[in-house]
């Protein structure tokens, strides 16, 4: 991907604080408390904070600066991020032989892991929001019962937004994020400088100290401690927004600094203040300024959900373009951006999840729980994944590659663990969000799988069919019929069934495939390919990236442009198949599987809204298959 150009530079960079840094910037308000906080919680004594403070500041060196923004993000595919665009870069291009295990391998990993990131999508607005909105309560005791409702009202707020735009959203929330980063750093120096011993955490050697001494409960801690990385995956899958290099800058300015301030003053306080432990990041704040605050904290964990949201729309709509998923409502949010998109039902659908996610755990604490574990696992299959780059992609040495992917499992593999023991008390809800995402997937895929399958007995090359064709066995009329198939090779089933049965033939007849290809986007000039088959049949090949959008229109004005097709962009007719699904008798979980697909299939956007075709120019042939 090009870079963005470098007089666009500081506008990209603060966008990029308001989309990609909410996650991990409102991480403050609730990670440090969470570790002397809760059944599992370590002692409160110098030494362990120490100790903590040491394991943060690590954490947020190696995995977020190392780890992503150093190493990850290195890995992308035509300048797009997030697990499927890193799926896709290192899928076997050969699924025969050898490659068949090592492609089911990455394929079923790849979507599992995109679909823990829709888990993220719900926990992360909730716990961000209802975090800032318990701020209240210190305050007044008064608003005890009205921290629930708080949070739902600014939720519907927050997602209401979304419809606007992520370029939009990036240029309002961009300068608060910045306001809060600057607060976050100044709240910290002010405790720092009270009790600049503290800086003493940055040893590393504090936290190695930290986990030798405490054994199982170390687990629990770091399971706390990982809230204060949440938001990686979240800046690797936003990549394409904004591009490589104001991410980075964002980082090293001005989100790293600000964190590493304030995680070391809230430390400063409990050193001083150890009954303050309730809340430290509040109490970090003069009197006077805790309503300001409140406040600023508010609007900063509304910005603190959009990253995932929108990571949530690229990755539905990169696995819709891939065909993962049923086509849904697609709307492009920028002109200039094509990754930046909105997705209504998308939309609805995490509105609903989350809500519902405040009102069944209703504290940050509850939240903190089920926060983290799918995140994790999350992050270790981007770990496998990166193993396959570095070493089928990228050519480096197993003896390179082996060392570091193993320095990162460990780490990794350490947070997964720690977040597993909380599986019970509440960190089922992203798994089960996440598995009931991945059958969607398995679904959808495995059945148009089977219905190619099925078809597959009807398959004449097209080359052939045309060669031995008979015009004079048809009637023949005017104008030109458009045929849409999904295999170049084949002959359309609306065409063979508008034979059979209407017994007519059009003077032009133009075979059109949209085939994807597994980069972001294609070039303009390999965009199209025209075979002229003779007898009045030609085979046109749109390729397009799955962060394109390709419409009829599109299409078209590429006709007019051809030397051959621009004859035949007039008095057009498509002719679509339109399939009905009947179900066979098998299994319950057979006919389960079958009959969610059929919903799926039913409630998609049917081919001429999707590709945006002319309705008075459709002609739709009905076609039955049982699966």
């Amino acid at each position: 991907m090009q870079e963005k150009s470098n007089n666009k530079s500081p506008v990209l960079i603060l966008a990029a604080l308001g989309v990609v840094y909410g996650d991990i910037g409102t991480s403050p308000l609730y990670a440090l408390k969470e570790c002397f906080n809760g059944a599992n919680a370590t002692t409160l004594n110098p030494t362990n904070i120490y100790g903590i403070l040491s394991l943060i500041f690590w954490s947020l060196i190696i995995i977020i600066t190392i780890k992503y923004l150093l190493f990850i993000m290195r890995a992308d595919n035509q300048g797009e991020g997030g697990i499927l665009a890193l799926m896709q870069l290192v899928l076997p291009k050969n699924q025969k032989k050898k490659g068949k295990k090592r492609f089911t391998f990455i394929f079923i990993i790849g979507l599992f892991g995109a679909a823990l990131l829709y888990g993220d999508g719900v926990l992360t607005p909730a716990i961000s929001v209802i975090s800032a909105v318990e701020g209240l309560k210190i305050a007044t005791p008064a608003f005890q019962d009205y921290v629930v409702p708080i949070t739902i009202i600014i939720l519907l707020f927050l997602f209401w937004l979304q419809s606007k735009g992520t370029a939009s959203v990036g240029k309002l929330f961009g300068p608060i994020m910045l306001v809060w980063f600057s607060i976050l750093g100044i709240l910290g120096v002010y405790q720092i400088l009270q009790t600049p011993e503290i800086l003493k955490a940055l040893n590393p050697n504090y936290g190695f100290q930290f986990i030798l001494h405490h054994g199982r409960q170390t687990l629990f801690v770091l399971g706390a401690i990982f809230l204060a990385v949440t938001g990686g995956e979240a800046l690797y899958a936003d990549m394409g927004h904004f591009g490589i290099s104001p991410i980075r800058k964002a980082w090293f300015f001005v989100v790293l600094p600000g964190l590493v301030l304030n995680y070391f003053g809230q430390g400063a306080l409990l050193l001083q203040h150890p009954n303050l432990v309730d809340n430290p990041f509040y109490h970090t704040a003069p009197d006077w300024a805790l309503y300001p605050l409140i406040i600023v904290a508010m609007m900063a964990t509304i910005i603190a959900s959009q990253a995932v949201i929108s990571g949530a729309f690229s990755l539905t709509f990169q696995a819709i373009q891939l065909n993962y998923l049923p086509r849904l409502r697609i709307f492009h949010t920028s002109e200039e951006h094509q990754g930046q998109v909105y997705l209504p039902e998308v939309n609805i659908v995490l509105l609903i999840a989350t809500i519902a996610v405040v009102l069944l755990f209703k504290s940050s604490s509850n939240l903190a729980v089920a926060y983290g574990i799918a995140i994790t696992v999350t992050m270790v299959i981007t770990d496998i994944l990166a193993f396959f780059v570095m070493h089928k992609l990228w050519k480096w040495s197993i003896w390179i590659v082996l060392p570091v992917t193993l320095f990162f499992l460990i780490i990794d593999g350490a947070f997964l663990i720690a977040n597993g023991l909380k599986f019970v008390q509440g960190g089922w809800f992203p798994i089960m969000i996440a598995a009931a995402i991945f059958v969607c997937f398995y679904i959808w895929i495995s059945r148009l799988q089977l219905i190619r399958k099925r078809f597959k007995k009807y398959d004449t090359n097209l080359s052939e069919f045309t060669s031995n064709f008979n015009r004079n066995d048809y009637a023949n009329v005017s104008g030109t019929a458009v045929y849409m198939t999904s295999a170049i090779l084949s002959t359309p089933m609306a065409l063979q069934h508008n034979l059979k049965h209407n017994k007519v033939i059009h003077e032009n007849v133009i075979i059109l495939e949209i085939g994807l290809k597994n980069h972001p986007r294609v070039p303009i000039k390999d965009r199209m390919v025209v075979d002229d088959l003779g007898n009045g049949f030609y085979r046109v090949l749109v390729k397009y990236g799955y962060l394109e959008e390709i419409t009829i229109p599109y299409i078209l004005s590429l006709w007019r442009d051809h030397d051959i097709l621009k004859n035949y962009t007039k008095e057009l007719t498509f002719y679509l198949a339109r399939q009905t699904i009947l179900v066979e008798r098998g299994n319950p979980l057979n006919k389960f599987a079958d009959h969610l697909f059929i919903v799926m299939k039913t409630n998609s956007l049917d081919p001429t809204r999707y590709f945006k075709i002319p309705t008075d120019k459709v002609f739709e042939i009905g076609i039955q298959l049982e699966i």
